[in-house]
């Protein structure tokens, strides 16, 4: 199994994310494109000493965005992943809950 930190790149904290805290208990969290679901369930469970707390994980490939580049010329941000983590009720991150 890779590095958890491999796998989890950074947490997502966005008002949508902050809006599904509370009554869902969800967590979102940008990962490695490569990542399946199951790899990100057992990198959250290392990550943050959760065993057996992860419900469900759901994943959304999004695709980079255009943007301008002067008058004429035009890119593409980078496509990347977002994972949203249901943890069982009553359990938390205390990561985000500093925030």
């Amino acid at each position: 199994m890779r590095n958890p930190y491999e796998i989890l790149l950074r947490p997502m904290v966005t008002e949508k994310s902050l809006k599904s805290r509370e009554p869902y208990n969800q967590y979102f969290f940008e990962v490695d494109p490569s990542a399946n679901k199951v790899e990100i369930r057992q990198a959250v469970e290392l990550a943050f000493k959760l065993p057996n707390k992860v419900l469900s994980v759901k994943t959304v490939n999004v695709a980079g965005k255009f943007r301008r580049r002067g008058r004429r010329k035009g890119g593409y941000r980078p496509d990347w992943k977002k994972a949203i983590v249901t943890l069982v009720k009553g359990v938390n991150i205390p990561i985000f809950e500093e925030s």
